[in-house]
């Protein structure tokens, strides 16, 4: 599913290249410069090695952020300040916790910034392949979770009154050849699961909008936003509630007492019953995880043409792995990514490829909706992963007592974070919950993974 990825830079002759951006459905990944891996284990990265040029997010002035002068104490330590830990920080001090967030940068401008915000609840993995991969009450588990967590961030959103353009949205999965066989196969499953979505054949979905393929299935709770409005208005309603965000950088753990220490770059360090990890695609050398695929992405963001988009302004991807998506935005642009390319990962090779990928990108979004504008305001390019199962990462950090991780790896980034965030405040308020195990970050990850029909 579209996402993008974020650059670690690991030493000077392992990652010299400037990151170059690639949007994806709903989270952002950030270009690979480590040619060892995509999944970053150094935190020795800049917020300029995340982007390469302007998205059509507010440029909002950065929220004060204060460094740390002294070592302290605190209940909960959130480390990041991305959209994962502004919705991680929401939920512990609606616990009424005391919370700090910090961050080495300046908050929501990482990978937050170049993530296309769109909400959907589908994985990256479909129902039946999620089912085959697992069992049916596993894959059906983890589907009702994201619809849920979907359903959640909308309502929080509303319930806070943030201003970050959320609108409420249908989605289209949509058939990719001639046959609707494939989605009407996730139809029955889905159905089958009590999920919202009904099947449209070609007639339907051409008649209500306007898009001529074999068919689709139209799901109801999903949503589009500005994600730097929406990190921003989050960090604002924990700040009001006591939270302080600071200026730090964290490079060691120490979890061998009661408490975490987190030693920090400038010597001095925070002392916390709790830590969560929310630092997106550079996971910190603590945390131990081989289930990531890297490949190349690229999407693009029209000018504004408001009266020539299509009926409902509906989110669209496709049914198939490496598939193409689109949004809308309230200023009447359309957002259209894909082109994805796994036998490119260095960032020269990228950029040279550019060219001829936007020019790609233009053609695909002037056959999918020949009203739309095809003057390109914005582009991105870069590197994305995911998990092997389409699953974020959630849970404890094994062999570190108190230390918990939220990383919404996948194209359902945002909900993931939410899903994360809840699943979270349950487990330090001494809950459970069965999908615990199903996210854990040592969980076993299948065998066989053979793509299937709906991949060619």
């Amino acid at each position: 599913m579209p996402r993008l990825d974020l650059c670690a830079k690991r030493t000077t002759d392992q990652c010299t290249s400037r990151v170059r951006l690639a949007t994806r459905k709903g989270l952002t990944k950030l270009l690979l410069c480590s040619r060892e891996s995509s999944i970053f284990k150094d935190e020795d990265i800049e917020q300029d090695d995340l982007r390469s040029s302007r998205t059509p997010w507010a440029a909002l002035p950065p929220p004060p952020i204060k460094p740390i002068a002294d070592s302290f104490r605190c209940d909960a330590l959130v480390i990041g300040a991305g959209i994962t830990g502004a919705l991680v920080a929401e939920r512990l001090t609606r616990q009424g916790r005391q919370v700090v967030i910090i961050d080495r940068e300046l908050p929501s401008l990482g990978s937050t910034v170049a993530s296309t915000a769109m909400l959907l609840w589908e994985t990256d993995r479909p129902l039946f392949e999620l089912a085959q991969l697992y069992n049916f009450e596993k894959a059906v588990r983890c589907y009702r979770a994201s619809h849920h967590a979907a359903r959640g961030l909308l309502a929080l959103v509303t319930d806070h009154g943030i201003a970050c353009q959320m609108r409420p949205r249908l989605s289209l999965y949509l058939a990719v050849d001639d046959s609707p066989k494939l989605v009407r196969n996730e139809y029955a499953l889905r159905s089958r699961a009590d999920l919202p979505t009904l099947f449209l054949d070609r007639v339907e979905l051409l008649n209500r909008f306007g898009i001529a393929r074999a068919g689709a299935l139209l799901s109801r709770d999903a949503a589009d936003a500005d994600p730097v409005r929406l990190t921003r208005g989050l960090l604002d309603v924990s700040l009001q509630r006591g939270a302080r965000l600071l200026k730090a950088n964290a490079v060691a753990y120490d979890s061998a007492a009661s408490t975490v220490t987190v030693g920090l770059e400038n010597g001095l360090s925070i002392e916390a019953r709790h830590v969560v990890l929310a630092t997106g695609y550079v996971m910190p050398n603590i945390v131990g995880s081989t289930s990531n695929q890297p490949a190349s992405s690229w999407a693009i963001a029209t000018r504004r043409r408001p009266n020539a988009l299509w009926p409902e302004q509906a989110l669209i991807w496709e049914a198939t792995r490496n598939y193409h998506y689109a949004r809308t935005t309230p200023d009447g642009r359309v957002i259209f990514g894909g082109e994805d390319d796994d036998a490119i990962i260095d960032p020269e090779a990228r950029a040279a490829a550019t060219p001829a990928k936007v020019r790609a990108l233009k053609e695909r979004l002037k056959a999918l909706w020949p009203r739309a504008s095809t003057e390109v305001a914005f582009t991105w390019s870069g590197a994305f992963d995911t998990t092997r199962d389409g699953l974020p990462l959630i849970g404890a950090v094994p062999g570190y007592r108190n230390i918990l991780a939220a990383f919404g790896y996948g194209g359902n980034g945002i909900t993931f974070s939410f899903l994360a965030a809840e699943l979270l405040g349950t487990l330090l308020s001494g809950g459970s919950s069965p999908l615990l195990d199903v996210l854990a970050l040592d969980r076993d990850l299948p065998a066989n993974d053979a793509p299937s029909d709906s991949q060619a």
